[in-house]
């Protein structure tokens, strides 16, 4: 039924007739999105479940675009029905935009502008904003308050180190919880803390930056949403850049308030011990638990940053239990196989015209999938785009608000992710996925492309991408 009401949402504020509803894959969350488009507008239809995060979600926004921050605009609601319609940002979160650019260099001035921009935004949520927030709405507690962090902290003993058969005394453990928490709250917490502030909540529009997915958020330390971006695991951010772009944030918070920098750095090492353990108990409940690989993928370098972290760590407080099973963590050669085993999938992706055939499998196992991309709207079929590929932005624009196409899509990428992960499972090395259009320059490019950009960005694998048509006009 949310179809139905999300459609009488969406025309009562166009004033139009839906023409098109897209739905987009699902991430994390329960949270169903729809693109949807009428004659002259178009917009992101929302379904959640929780009353209560949907109002946060709504509320927040409102409160930040009032305060002229980066956030999408909220459109219409219906609360009761658990709807919502928001601004539509397109799809390139700064994790894509950072994938990409990483395949030319290790971090390019490009990426590092962007997270410039993202750090001088983040003390306008964190200061300015967070004071006159209504810190009722925040779900499921109104602080990072020390409930919250035994929390997490349990989340990761009882999630990853109990699930990867790490051995402690779990009074001993408990202890030393009780005392890093209280370190942890010595850092002052009257500021608004966005609680998954890293790369795939971040939007690139333009060449500038938008913030999604604070629904979550509550009054906390500054330090804990820097570590979240800095220490984001499958960002991998080399740690000459992490130390740049600290002492940039630093600099911009001394624009706000007096500073000690000996103490917040300090402080701000202990929060990315906590994010790390948290994050790691994410991974253990996703991966060791629910069986999802990709979650798997993220362990080693979310272990790489706990390595340096410990071997740099100078903190006023006694762990005699938790710094030792943290060691064991990096030093376990089960953890470090896991990231072994997921480097060795290569997946190839080809884009290819079926009048010259399927392209031949060089990795010599055989097997794969063929997808026929002729079913499909074909923007070539028109004189604006027939010089055109699908890597570029009308084709992709042209594609996207195909109804045909999304569902295509969904289907495609479900079938591909059971392989990746079965694969990955038995530790196989090769997967081969080809998609045939005509003429090899449209339909089957843009799926070649989305295929590529959604395997990188889920999977720590090494994905190949080969445009054959196009490299024979080249």
């Amino acid at each position: 039924m949310y179809e139905d009401n999300l459609v009488l949402l969406f025309e009562k504020w166009a004033g139009e007739k839906a023409q098109k509803i897209t739905p987009l894959a699902l991430s994390g969350s329960d949270r169903k999105y729809n693109r949807m488009f009428s004659k002259n507008k178009t917009a992101l239809g929302v379904y959640n479940s929780d009353t209560k995060e949907n109002l946060a979600f709504v509320e927040f926004s409102k409160h930040f675009l009032a305060q002229g921050l980066s956030v999408p605009k909220i459109y219409d609601e219906e609360v009761t029905q658990d709807i919502y319609l928001i601004e539509d940002l397109g799809d390139i979160t700064l994790f894509s935009f950072l994938t990409k650019e990483k395949e030319k260099s290790i971090f390019t001035d490009d990426l590092k502008s962007i997270y410039f921009k993202v750090l001088k935004a983040l003390p306008q949520f964190q200061i300015n904003a967070g004071k006159s927030l209504n810190y009722s709405l925040c779900y499921p507690r109104s602080r990072f308050d020390k409930q919250s962090m035994m929390w997490d902290l349990n989340y990761f003993k009882y999630y990853f180190l109990k699930l990867a058969k790490i051995p402690f005394d779990e009074q001993a453990l408990e202890d030393d919880y009780q005392v890093f928490t209280d370190y942890l709250l010595e850092a002052e917490q009257d500021y608004f803390l966005y609680r998954d502030f890293q790369s795939r909540n971040i939007m690139i529009v333009q060449d500038e930056v938008y913030f999604i997915d604070y629904q979550g958020g509550r009054k906390g330390a500054l330090q804990y949403d820097l570590a979240s971006l800095l220490y984001d695991a499958k960002a991998e951010i080399p740690q000459s850049v992490r130390e740049e772009l600290l002492t940039f944030y630093i600099a911009e918070l001394k624009t706000y308030m007096e500073v000690d920098e000996v103490v917040f750095r300090k402080q701000f090492t202990a929060y990315v011990l906590i994010r790390i353990m948290q994050a790691m108990g994410a991974y253990g409940f996703r991966g060791f638990y629910e069986k999802k690989a990709h979650f798997l993928a993220s362990i080693p370098p979310a272990l790489a940053n706990l390595e340096f972290v410990l071997r740099e760590l100078n903190l006023p407080i006694k762990l005699p239990t938790l710094l030792p099973v943290l060691n064991q963590l990096v030093k376990s050669e089960k953890l470090q196989e896991i990231g072994a085993h997921r480097s060795k999938l290569v997946v190839s992706v080809n884009s290819f015209s079926f009048k010259r055939g399927v392209p031949i499998d060089e990795s010599g196992h055989g097997g794969g999938f063929v997808f026929d991309c002729r079913a499909l709207h074909n923007p070539g079929r028109y004189d604006d785009y027939k010089v055109l590929t699908g890597k570029d932005l009308k084709v992709i624009e042209f594609l996207d608000k195909e109804a045909d196409v999304a569902f295509f899509r969904e289907n495609t990428l479900n079938l591909i992710d059971q392989s990746v992960e079965k694969y990955l499972e038995r530790n196989f090395a090769h997967l081969t996925v080809n998609f045939g259009c005509t003429g090899g320059q449209h339909r089957s490019v843009y799926m070649a492309e989305l295929v590529t950009q959604h395997l990188k960005n889920k999977y720590n694998i090494k994905v190949k991408l080969r445009h054959r048509e196009q490299e024979m006009k080249a």
